[in-house]
């Protein structure tokens, strides 16, 4: 399962879960690209990869944008060869009850998760089809793509749909040797989590610690939050499984929040 010589490009890549994902992918032996809306924030991860030894290019990449992904993929493939791996993590959350839910924020939590993992699928995939390698591609779920939360309606609603469309490009793409899965953490402690805590509180009419104990880790076997870590070591086996043996899958990563 190594990932000497391959690229590995990353989206929302220059923080918190996607940076751990291009840090591992990295360690493994990927060359990796930071692809982030944040241009500054991805060159500074590159930069730090680069400097423990470690190949990596950042591009500024709005997912959202078709011109900006098919320009961040085409600058990749002309600066390192290839795509092999695509890991489509790029995410935001928004938070509240669904009668007070504005449809501009329905409609951005849909195209960043969504129509963000459509259009780098269709723009990598090419390549890994021309390149006669294959390639995997790895959607960033979450036990939201199994389970519903009160106040989650678009997110829910977005990780459920990663699913389908994993299921799709792993029948499009398994003949010639294309995998796709998706990873499913349960509550990673990031600054995005960090930001629903108190959102959640005032939505619930309880504290924060209880939404901590009783909303996030309720459902946990240990009572622990799953680390980056947890979920960049499972990117990282599905990054370099070498068979179409695990394909249209989705793995759970939760400390047993959700078990399917």
């Amino acid at each position: 399962m190594s990932l000497n010589n391959k690229v590995a490009l990353v989206t929302g890549a220059a923080s918190g879960i996607g940076e751990q994902c291009a840090r591992k992918l990295a360690s493994l032996g990927a060359a990796v690209v930071i692809a982030d809306l944040n241009l500054e924030n991805a060159q500074k991860v590159a930069s730090s990869i680069v400097a423990a030894g470690g190949k990596a290019l950042a591009v500024a990449m709005d997912v959202t944008n078709e011109e900006a992904v098919n320009a961040g993929i085409e600058r990749a493939v002309q600066e390192l060869g290839s795509i092999d791996v695509l890991v489509s993590n790029a995410g935001i959350q928004i938070v509240a009850p669904i009668e007070e839910y504005a449809f501009s924020d329905w409609k951005k939590m849909l195209a960043i998760h969504l129509d963000g993992a459509f259009l780098t699928t269709k723009a990598a995939i090419k390549h890994m089809y021309a390149g006669g390698k294959g390639g995997s591609i790895v959607y960033m779920g979450s036990v939201h793509s199994h389970e519903a939360s009160k106040l989650k309606s678009a997110y829910v609603t977005a990780k459920h749909g990663l699913l389908g469309l994993a299921r799709v490009v792993a029948k499009e793409g398994g003949p010639r040797g294309v995998r796709a899965n998706v990873v499913c953490p349960g509550f990673v402690r990031t600054p995005l989590v960090d930001k629903q805590i108190p959102e959640q509180a005032k939505a619930l009419g309880i504290s924060e610690a209880e939404v901590v104990k009783n909303v996030m880790l309720k459902e946990t076997v240990d009572g622990e939050f799953t680390t980056v870590e947890d979920v960049a070591n499972t990117v990282a086996f599905l990054a370099g499984f070498e068979s179409s043996a695990l394909t249209g899958q989705s793995v759970i990563v939760s400390h047993g929040w959700s078990m399917q």
